[in-house]
């Protein structure tokens, strides 16, 4: 037996005897339901027609009657018409919770027929409405639903064609496109808008049918319903199910849900629906009504129940382990390292070997959201993002060759210190503040929050703890070790993440039903290894827009990075340095491929394991989820170890990055001549200050909704950095820049970047692009009309007249 079969078979041992702790086949969302007061019976007898607005329920009568239930109310009261009279006939209503809309009537049309749609919302105690456009064509049968402001209307028109209509309310003005309709002329039963796509059931043949549209796909049959859809109950949930109340062939209902992604069906244990008449949505579930044993109308509010996986005692105990653990390399090298000497805390004595730079290079770019989110990503769609990776293994040995070689040979500690080498001292210390203010105003807290904001909602750990566990433990070993104790930390946490990613991976092939072969063929037979897609629609994820990514996003914003070329001015030689990124560009394609890979696994077991999901959740949460809920005690801890490994090692990188910029681009630079001594005090105590403030804006955001203000981070970090990767362009690549040229590009390129940004000109991530470009382009053109630079340029730029020894900026000793 070789070795690889011998680590290959205590592996699958160790997984055979840890996988009957997962309790599997047992639903992790059951239904709780309560019965709310009855709406009034409309004057025709019929029931009702209901929405709801937030928590206030709205019930209509084909008269144009209309009651309200306010939340926690005991009776329902009858509601006016704001400023105008009750509308025509009403045929039917719906609703997303927030915004609800009625389908309007004609008195010269059939009973059911729609000819119209007018948009509800509460005005005080009344209701107001506002009309939309009329129809095209009046449509029988009809179902509506609606999505982020755009309303979806299905039905047969006068000769019982299918049709289907779309309208964007807050388009001026909005106005009806028609859509194509699923095979077959079969109306919908029902209609439910998830995502970017349409879901419509359609009973033809004896059975009936899920079909799926979006805009790149068209229409899709997607699978089977388990029994008969309750006509209009679709309703969207979360970000990827869609919740139905399905009638079995004995007559009995159920609550369903079915899975956008992995187009499984789960049942919600707990409520049954009782003969439901009709339904609607309701906040993180479903409201329906029935009639009662004395043929009496109940409405029934059902919601979602999702627990908490608690961790362990040994979870928590790998946990401990493995945060002393690296307060422990801190300590190390706190006590080996020559105090006082900012070669060895900023660089690490320029003693790193390659090797290591390397893997601290991979493990710096691979952060917590990377951790969590790429996994969601080929869960949803294929691998097509992989191929990101691969551009990039190019653009990082561009980098090798031509751009590190550069930058090492300066003996530089700071990045910053080119600028001025190059152009003028006051352009590296602004560039220098810029980076230091990105780092720790948005990259830091964000690191901080989103992970254990994931942590939290599946586990239940508070999110504060996550982020004073992660923050308090990183700031401790890295101010303590310095480089040395950051990179060495770096090297550790990779085998942590890889090793639960791997034991995660193994895990789920060994509880397949068909293990192996059936991850391979639904892998294959779901298109989910797709890697490339070579169109020139740059609007998706094609080959060419990421080798247009790569270019701004690795190639020129690669010299300005300080937390990456830290690392790469920690080797000992301007080869090791650029031998540290190919380690770095080797790790990358089989790093992504296995954390890839556990998102195909994911699929894979949840299109097996249906109920075992939990609907609430946003995608990004499915490893979590997993994590949580099906790995074994112990395996749990050791997994979220690699998520905050994951994020500890970029913090600990911008730490030690940021107090490295301040003590070497300011402290040493302003006022008297610092002593090395005092500059490492000064960066040790920064690097706290700047770990507490990210801590800090870290337990803020846990305060508030984040998300805008993470787009606005993504975002300014574009706006902010393009023009100085413009300037690194500009100083390696020619000879004719000179700095007041540089200086106008640099100014000239931030303004009209955050007037892009203003007017929302372009998709956000092409703010970084349009920077780096304009910087590059007016930088050089206005240089033409200043003097050529008439110092010695040997060394600063790729071109070959190198001098026996390089310049050196100040502050750089």
């Amino acid at each position: 037996m070789t070795v690889r079969h011998a680590v290959a078979a205590l592996l699958l041992g160790a997984v055979a005897v840890l996988a009957p702790a997962s309790a599997r086949g047992d639903a992790l969302t059951p239904l709780r339901a309560e019965v709310l007061p009855a709406p009034p019976v409309g004057t025709d007898g019929a029931a009702p027609m209901l929405v709801s607005l937030g928590r206030t329920l709205v019930a209509f009568d084909a008269d144009g009657g209309a009651h309200t239930l306010a939340a926690g109310g005991s009776a329902w009261q009858a509601a006016r018409w704001a400023g105008a009279e009750a509308p025509p006939r009403i045929v039917g209503a719906f609703g997303d919770n927030t915004r609800a809309f009625v389908l309007l009537g004609d008195d010269g049309a059939g009973r059911d027929t729609t000819v119209a749609l007018a948009d509800v919302a509460l005005d005080g105690d009344a209701l107001a409405r506002r009309p939309l456009p009329p129809l095209p064509l009046a449509l029988s049968a009809t179902r509506a639903t609606l999505r982020n402001g755009i309303v979806s209307v299905a039905g047969s028109d006068a000769g019982n064609a299918a049709r289907l209509y779309r309208i964007d309310t807050s388009a001026t003005p909005p106005a009806w496109t028609t859509l194509p309709v699923w095979p077959g002329a079969a109306p919908a039963t029902s209609l439910a808008a998830q995502g970017s796509g349409l879901y419509a059931s359609v009973a033809d043949a004896g059975h009936e049918s899920i079909w799926g549209w979006t805009a790149d796909t068209g229409w899709i049959a997607r699978t089977q319903v388990p029994g008969r859809v309750l006509a209009g109950s679709g309703h969207a949930i979360g970000q990827a199910h869609v919740l139905y109340l399905l009638q079995g062939a004995d007559g009995g209902a159920v609550a369903a849900t079915f899975q956008t992604i992995t187009g499984s069906w789960a049942t919600l244990p707990g409520a049954v629906p009782d003969s439901p008449l009709a339904s609607l949505p309701w906040p993180d579930g479903v409201a329906w009504l029935a009639r009662d044993a004395a043929g009496a109308t109940q409405l029934v509010a059902a919601q979602v129940q999702a627990r908490k996986h608690l961790l362990s005692v040994l979870d928590w105990t790998v946990i401990a382990v493995y945060l002393f653990g690296m307060i422990g390399i801190g300590l190390y090298f706190y006590l080996r390292q020559t105090r006082g000497s900012t070669d060895d805390f900023f660089v690490g004595g320029r003693t790193i070997p390659f090797w290591a730079a390397g893997i601290s290079l991979y493990a710096t770019n691979v952060s917590s959201i990377s951790f969590i989110a790429i996994p969601a990503k080929a869960f949803e769609t294929n691998w097509q993002y992989l191929s990101n990776n691969l551009m990039a293994v190019l653009g990082l040995m561009f980098v090798a060759i031509w751009i590190v070689p550069v930058l090492r040979r300066l003996d530089l500690m700071s990045v910053f210190s080119y600028l001025e080498l190059r152009f003028h001292p006051g352009i590296r210390m602004i560039a220098s503040a810029l980076c230091v203010l990105t780092q720790i105003g948005a990259r830091m807290s964000v690191i901080l929050f989103l992970p254990s904001l994931a942590i939290a909602t599946i586990t239940g750990l508070d999110v504060v703890w996550s982020i004073l566990l992660m923050g308090g433990f990183t700031i401790l070993y890295t101010t303590l070790g310095g480089m040395k104790a950051v990179i060495w930390t770096d090297f550790a946490q990779v085998f942590v993440m890889f090793g639960g990613a791997l034991f995660a991976v193994a895990f789920i092939v060994f509880n397949l039903d068909g293990g192996a072969v059936q991850f391979v063929d639904t892998a294959l037979a779901q298109d989910k290894l797709r890697l490339f897609d070579f169109s020139f629609d740059l609007t998706k994820a094609t080959i060419w827009g990421f080798v247009f990514l790569v270019l701004f996003d690795v190639v020129l914003t690669f010299p300005k990075d300080q937390v990456l070329m830290q690392r790469v001015l920690s080797t000992r030689s301007d080869r090791e340095a650029g031998r540290s990124v190919w380690m770095f560009a080797a790790i990358m394609i089989p790093g992504g491929v296995l954390f890839y890979l556990i998102g195909t696994a994911l699929f894979v077991y949840y299109q097996s394991n249906p109920e075992r999901m939990n609907p609430l959740l946003p995608i990004d949460a499915t490893f979590p989820l997993f994590i949580a809920a099906e790995l074994p005690r112990g395996v749990t801890g050791i997994i979220i170890a690699g998520i905050f490994a994951a994020a500890m090692s970029t913090l600990s990188s911008i730490i030690n990055s940021v107090s490295t910029m301040l003590s070497v681009d300011f402290f040493q630079r302003i006022g008297r001549r610092r002593s090395e001594r005092s500059a490492v005090i000064f960066a040790e105590w920064s690097g706290v200050m700047v770990g507490l403030f990210g801590i800090g804006v870290a337990l803020l955001l846990s305060r508030y909704d984040i998300h805008s203000l993470l787009d606005t981070s993504i975002q300014l970090f574009g706006v902010l950095g393009g023009g100085f990767a413009g300037a690194y362009t500009l100083g390696m690549f020619t000879r004719r820049a000179n700095a007041p040229g540089v200086a106008i590009g640099i100014g000239s390129s931030l303004c009209l970047t955050l007037i892009a940004w203003a007017v929302d000109l372009v998709h956000p991530y092409f703010y970084l692009a349009i920077s780096i470009l304009l910087c590059i382009v007016i930088g050089y053109l206005a240089s033409l009309l200043f003097p050529a630079p008439t110092r010695s340029l040997a060394g600063l730029t790729i071109y070959r007249d190198l001098p026996a020894s390089a310049p050196r900026a100040a502050g750089t000793d």
